[in-house]
């Protein structure tokens, strides 16, 4: 069934942006010297003081070295992580300079482009980015992500399937296509794939928390907490259920969820 919420066109851009950011970093684990890049499950849990911190340290090793790759690929996406967005492709613009040729940078620099409002040349950048002979997965589920924001949901979902081709079962792009379908008010397949996407090694609580999102759009909002909260320790617990509320009264759907759990338990 669909759940009637009003939903928000604006929001749910945020949350499949968030997504993009995920697909972009999940997994990556190679280093330049003592230079390790934050991974997507580090940067969700940590604390505002945290990310500021390593905005910091990261940007102090950038002006050490600006042509330095992982340190300006791992400065930006900090940058986007803390909302500084205008920054971040200002990092990115000079990495392109520097590596013009690197799908990497082209890549990063196509999502600090969308992050930035900028989704025709974003679109175009990492339409760039891919090789026709051995096509990116991550570069599918980015172009998918941007065509979502522009309303082409058709499109966007071929290209997500083209990346679970390539990558079976691969959390950020399932996340993706399940954000696809919410865009679209297509509340329970958008259920399906968030769900899937949340039993794969390597989900995150971004995925967790968009999951129960979905799920109490449906009025099960009992269900929905115990998704927000579940294997998490007890603050970050709270804080994904504070998350879940606040999103939820955004769409002015909190009271119409507990009429619908109140008729249901009467």
């Amino acid at each position: 069934m669909r759940f009637a919420t009003g939903l928000r066109l604006s929001t749910a851009i945020l949350l499949v942006t968030g997504a993009l950011a995920v697909s972009g970093c999940a997994k990556d684990t190679r280093t330049t010297g003592s230079v390790s890049r934050p991974s997507s499950s580090s940067l969700s849990q940590a604390t505002a003081a945290q990310l500021n911190a390593m905005v910091n340290s990261y940007g102090a090793k950038y002006q050490r070295n600006p042509k330095d790759k992982r340190v300006g690929l791992a400065y930006a996406s900090l940058l986007r992580t803390t909302g500084r967005s205008d920054q971040a492709l200002a990092v990115m613009r000079q990495m392109v300079i520097y590596h013009p040729k690197d799908n990497d940078v082209l890549s990063a620099y196509g999502k600090a482009l969308a992050a930035s409002g900028n989704l025709l040349q974003a679109l175009e950048v990492i339409k760039r980015a891919q090789r026709p002979d051995q096509p990116d997965w991550r570069l599918l589920s980015a172009q998918g992500a941007i065509l979502d924001q522009l309303k082409r949901s058709e499109e966007a979902r071929q290209l997500y399937r083209k990346a679970l081709d390539i990558a079976p079962n691969e959390p950020s792009v399932l996340s993706n296509l399940g954000m696809s379908y919410l865009l679209a008010n297509d509340l329970p397949s958008a259920e399906v794939y968030l769900r899937k996407a949340n039993q794969q090694p390597g989900a995150d609580s971004r995925i967790r928390q968009n999951l129960a999102l979905v799920v109490g759009l449906q009025g099960r909002f009992d269900e929905a907490e115990k998704i927000a909260s579940a294997e998490l320790p007890t603050d970050e617990a709270q804080a994904n259920i504070q998350y879940l509320r606040k999103m939820l009264t955004q769409q002015n759907a909190w009271n119409q969820i507990k009429k619908e759990d109140a008729k249901k338990t009467n």
